[in-house]
């Protein structure tokens, strides 16, 4: 397996760490909870606002009816996904899967922070989507957009990259693999479909 400098993961995540919870204090400091300010509003109307929501769920505020259980649950998952994610990127072969762990360890960092100090996750960023899919996509912070990044990587890097072995074309600076390691990989990037959206903490459409 290629050695690949690990370092620039701590730098990402430190990058995303500091931005996302300087983001979500100036939001608790100068906006009250679920108060909405327009950007833009000449140009672009209500599509991007910025409204100060508290999300104790996940992702789409998905959890459970429960605050005190939400807190816990996930609070102990984001803690387990992190252990995860931390020994996924000590197993990295390439760049973009260096870069795209320390996106995710940014943002989930940044999410737990809120749930152990506040009880819920800081989410400011709301968005207008075309109604005919939602009425506005759901509420979010630099977290999850840092999570979000992440996933469209690992999956940039499962099919562009993992993908190709010794008899293929591979995208440059790409480290072919053989048929054994290509098994042994799928296994390891099978948890990218759901951990996510539990250290996501994007609030359900406002």
């Amino acid at each position: 397996m290629d050695k690949i400098n690990k370092a620039p993961a701590l730098l990402v995540m430190m990058i995303i760490l500091v931005a996302d919870q300087f983001t979500k204090v100036l939001v608790r400091m100068n906006m009250e909870l679920y108060h909405s300010i327009p950007v833009l509003e000449k140009l672009f109307g209500d599509t991007f606002m910025l409204t100060h929501v508290n999300n104790t769920g996940a992702a789409f505020s998905i959890g459970f009816s429960s605050d005190v259980v939400n807190r816990v649950f996930f609070i102990s998952t984001t803690v387990l996904a992190l252990i995860f994610i931390i020994y996924l990127l000590y197993q990295s072969t390439h760049r973009i899967q260096v870069l795209a762990f320390g996106l995710v360890m940014g943002g989930a960092l940044g999410n737990l922070i809120d749930r152990v100090l506040y009880g819920g996750v800081t989410d400011f960023i709301n968005v207008d989507f075309p109604d005919f899919i939602m009425q506005r996509f759901p509420i979010f912070n630099i977290a999850d957009s840092a999570i979000f990044i992440a996933v469209c990587l690992l999956i940039i890097d499962m099919f562009f990259y993992q993908g190709c072995s010794s008899g293929r074309d591979c995208p440059s600076g790409a480290r072919t693999t053989s048929d054994s390691d290509q098994g042994d990989i799928n296994e390891r990037y099978h948890f990218n479909h759901a951990g996510p959206f539990l250290i996501s903490g994007a609030h359900g459409p406002a």
